[in-house]
């Protein structure tokens, strides 16, 4: 068994294994903070192929770039559609989406999201399937998906935010696009620890520690377990239609706004 993930091109992925810690970074060139889908592709193979690596106990997720992550990247999904008007290729970037949420949440190593500067729309969904969350005090939130005229349709994100952080406050932060604060954040639940971002690191290595000296049977039978009760919550989930429900609104013409009407973002 290989102690190290080297093998792999990845190539929006920066991967470095030490013992039992996965510390996977997106977007390593720093430059383009979007969530594309070369990143989607990278994910699910690194995700797929923990199923073969029992040794590893803790996969922390972060960004090299100034933001964790701005969303999904929208250009692709034009460029699909164009490509595509059926929509089936944009519904194929979607389901990656879902793919690669499902796999974290039913991963068995414990997952850390680490979160600094920006977050938004599918950043926020990719940190709310992970097991724990902590924010640089600097953080900033939104969720614009409304604002840009599309359904918050990614990778089963709903769901999930209602069931981590309740119904009231996800749908006041979906439905007016507000950016949110780090404070707010926690206040939520959508973090579980905040602190300045040159003390972020010690923030996470403080639950890692603990972690690695728990028995790893214990740790994946609790994530399972806690799935269960999750999922049991979401007994109407609908996360399997949100790639036809993207893919549909954004086949749709958009309707020009009238001058006295600002366009919402």
């Amino acid at each position: 068994m290989t102690n190290d993930f080297a093998d792999f091109p990845y190539k929006a992925l920066s991967v470095e294994q030490k013992g039992p810690v996965v510390r996977v970074r997106l977007n390593p060139s720093g430059q383009d903070s979007t969530l594309n889908i070369a990143a989607l592709d990278d994910l699910i193979a690194l995700l797929n192929s923990l199923h073969e690596r029992p040794d590893v106990q803790v996969l922390v997720l972060s960004s090299l770039g100034d933001d964790f992550c701005l969303g999904a990247d929208r250009e692709e999904y034009q460029a699909a559609l164009e490509g595509d008007p059926t929509g089936t290729a944009t519904r194929r970037i979607v389901d990656k989406a879902y793919r690669v949420c499902d796999a974290l949440e039913n991963t068995h190593a414990v997952t850390i999201a680490r979160l600094h500067g920006r977050v938004v729309g599918a950043g926020i969904a990719l940190a709310s399937f992970c097991d724990l969350r902590a924010g640089a005090d600097t953080c900033r939130f939104r969720m614009p998906e409304v604002g840009l005229g599309i359904p918050p349709a990614w990778g089963g994100a709903m769901g999930r935010l209602v069931a981590e952080n309740g119904a009231a406050r996800i749908r006041e932060l979906m439905l007016t696009c507000e950016p949110f604060d780090a404070a707010t954040a926690h206040r939520i639940g959508l973090l579980h620890k905040v602190a300045p971002l040159d003390e972020l690191d010690t923030v996470v290595d403080a639950w890692v520690k603990p972690l690695l000296r728990r028995s790893p049977e214990a740790l994946t039978l609790t994530k399972r377990m806690l799935a269960g009760y999750a999922r049991a919550d979401r007994t109407a989930d609908v996360a399997l239609l949100d790639a036809h429900l993207l893919a549909a609104q954004l086949g749709r013409p958009r309707p020009q706004p009238s001058a006295a009407s600002p366009s919402g973002s």
